[in-house]
């Protein structure tokens, strides 16, 4: 089996277990409240399997596309005992009956959330890092030039930086992110600074003058080498802080998206079933979503980076139908 197809059947399992769990939601609540709940079952059409606890028959259909939490009395004509009314969903007070129906969504953005902290405090994201993974021979000034015998030394070649060193700050400023760091490289076209370097457990100060390219009409310093990418683990605190962040974030593009829907129906089914390209600003359909799972699992990417972007994807895809 390749793990595309491998990566396709996670992501339907993963779909499922989201399905059960909205389901949860109403189950849990329901019973909370006294009302009866006579099936609980994951997938519509024929049974595949069942099994009766006390008064709800619990089970698996054959058409993975969902499925259903059965609570009695739904509707005020449905036929029930005198011994059910009681038990009704209907007969229920109103606020229990918005937690019912509101049960489902919320335990989305619950496992939405979970899935997010684990991926953060867990797996990690991969960042670029301070780390130097090469150094670039010369500074190109454009996409066809290619270093020769002939070019300038790249300003870190120059000083002798070397694979496996770690810039951790400039001109005795120290930085924790590299993002920071390369926007004071940036700010510096042709101009000398000291570079703050980590090699073999020993703090080195080096000069160095960089070099300057220009980048939307406007000059930017350049050093000439290429970071290596580190996972990034946080600490549960802060991993909850960010997952938090993350899911309102991911809410409030859902939200934006919903208004969007009307006017990308059309592109989504041709993308999905026909052989139009898709849009990337574009909806992803349910299968269009497998195959990117089934991609991505399929890829070159580390385990680790595999693992991750599938959990983002059912994180997002929970928050989302939630």
């Amino acid at each position: 089996m390749s793990l595309q197809i491998l990566g396709i059947l996670a992501f339907v399992f993963a779909l499922l277990f989201s399905v059960m769990v909205h389901e949860a939601g109403h189950y849990l609540t329901a019973k909370r409240f006294g009302m009866k709940v006579t099936e609980f079952f994951v997938g519509f059409g024929r049974r595949i399997w069942s099994t009766q606890r006390g008064e709800t028959e619990f089970g698996i259909k054959a058409i993975p596309a969902g499925g259903y939490c059965k609570i009695i009395g739904m509707t005020p004509d449905e036929p029930l005992s005198a011994d059910e009314k009681p038990r009704a969903f209907i007969a229920g007070t109103i606020p229990q009956r918005l937690i019912v129906l509101g049960a489902g969504s919320f335990l989305h953005f619950v496992l939405g959330f979970i899935l997010i902290f684990t991926l953060l405090s867990g797996i990690g994201i991969s960042q670029t890092s301070s780390k130097i993974q090469s150094v670039s021979d010369c500074i190109p000034q454009s996409a066809n030039e290619i270093c020769s015998a002939t070019s300038t030394p790249s300003p870190a070649k120059s000083i002798g930086l070397q694979p496996g060193d770690r810039i951790v700050g400039i001109n005795g400023e120290k930085f924790k992110e590299w993002n920071k760091l390369r926007d004071a490289l940036r700010a510096a076209p042709n101009q000398s600074v000291t570079l703050n370097i980590e090699r073999n457990g020993q703090t080195l100060d080096l000069p160095v003058v960089l070099s300057a390219r220009e980048v939307d009409g406007k000059k930017i310093g350049v050093l000439g080498v290429i970071n290596a990418q580190e996972r990034n683990r946080l600490n549960p605190f802060l991993a909850i802080w960010r997952s938090v962040t993350i899911t309102g974030e991911f809410l409030k593009a859902s939200v934006a998206a919903l208004f969007s829907l009307p006017s990308k129906i059309p592109q989504l089914i041709s993308a999905t079933f026909g052989n139009a390209e898709r849009d990337p600003n574009g909806l992803v359909g349910v299968v269009g979503a497998a195959r990117i799972a089934g991609d991505a699992v399929g890829s070159t990417l580390s385990f680790a980076d595999k693992l991750a972007t599938f959990l983002l994807m059912i994180a997002t895809l929970n928050i989302f139908v939630g």
